[in-house]
């Protein structure tokens, strides 16, 4: 479709290839599966004190820890077979790494305090919100950052400290928070009952409408970014192959108003994850093949074949074991929580 990476054969081309699918693969679930526990956090604080907060924060209990697993398979992946492109985007994005992980531990320790604290519970809630929210925020930058693009000389990052701090970057980000938003109220409505349910309902039409336009706008903003992505959508005969994605948006976001409207308990909650899916591959048609837009494409910042080769020895077995592993917990923690639940164990 593109042309590009032609010059190269053999193992050498097919194996930037697979590798940047396994990475998108890493990235794209934990997405998903982080996105709606962060998305609990989000909605934390707004929900009612007491029961409402201990059953949202137990619908996540069995299955939170596991789901940063998936964020270190991405970096260590990227580390292992595109060390040049590692060496590039890790000081260009310090300091929203830097911050989204502050915000990732407060967030654990306010997991694990909540439940035993007595008068500092209110401080803990708060933790886990603002934890939830600047995690989300700081990816979303660092989501902005890498669209945009960096500057490059040679092979290293000549750019400034702030560069990831733009208007578009801060958009992206506020998308995020509401993306994810819609994630963690439509997993409420899933495993939650009652009064709750309704309201995660409400919760999660306010958060779909919000990330329908912040979708618009940023998907309007990008050929702005003067980076020629327009011509992936609108030259012929490209967009022959890419309108049905907008058009399959727009369908799967009517699918989750219509489900939240009709009652439905798991519909809503794919199809939000059908709708990020569908993000996700708006941004590798804008930005594929391209680990360092606009310089460096995967095939350019890939290592040595042989380097590729062993990690993907690893990869064969790490992979598929965290993808059983992930698979067996969300099924065996599967249905809603009870609604008299208040600290300890799991209804069905």
């Amino acid at each position: 479709m593109f042309g590009f990476g032609m010059e190269y054969e053999g193992p050498a081309f097919w194996l930037p290839l697979i590798w940047s699918a396994l990475l998108a693969l890493a990235v794209a679930m934990y997405v998903v599966i982080d996105g709606f526990d962060l998305g609990v956090g989000i909605l934390f604080t707004a929900a009612r004190k007491g029961n409402w907060r201990d059953r949202m924060m137990l619908s996540v209990a069995p299955i939170w820890d596991g789901n940063e697993t998936w964020l270190v398979l991405g970096g260590g992946g990227l580390f292992a077979v595109f060390s040049v492109a590692y060496a590039i985007l890790l000081p260009a994005l310090y300091l929203p790494l830097i911050l989204m992980l502050i915000a990732l531990i407060f967030r654990g320790v306010a997991f694990e305090f909540r439940f035993k604290a007595e008068r500092s519970q209110p401080l803990w809630d708060y933790a886990f919100h603002y934890g939830s929210l600047v995690a989300t925020f700081a990816q979303g930058l660092v989501l902005g950052a890498f669209v945009q693009g960096f500057h490059v000389e040679g092979r290293g990052f000549a750019g400034g400290t702030l560069d990831w701090l733009t208007p578009f970057s801060v958009m992206t980000g506020i998308g995020l928070v509401c993306g994810y938003g819609l994630l963690g109220a439509t997993w409420c409505v899933m495993k939650t009952s009652g009064e709750l349910e309704i309201w995660a309902r409400r919760k999660s039409g306010q958060f779909l409408i919000a990330t329908i336009a912040c979708m618009a706008v940023v998907s309007a903003w990008v050929p702005f970014l003067g980076l020629d992505i327009q011509w992936r959508w609108i030259s012929w005969p490209n967009i022959l192959y890419v309108t049905p994605v907008p058009a399959v948006t727009a369908l799967v976001a009517w699918n989750i108003h219509r489900t939240l409207a009709n009652g439905r308990h798991v519909a809503p909650f794919l199809l939000t994850i059908a709708l990020f899916l569908l993000g996700f591959l708006g941004l590798a048609i804008s930005l594929f093949p391209y680990i360092v837009p606009p310089r460096l494409t995967i095939w350019q910042a890939a290592n040595a074949v042989s380097a590729l080769q062993f990690a993907l020895v690893g990869y064969a077995v790490v992979m598929p074991l965290t993808l059983a592993y992930t698979a067996y917990a969300y099924w065996v923690f599967r249905g809603k929580v009870a609604e008299d639940m208040q600290s300890g164990g799991y209804g069905h």
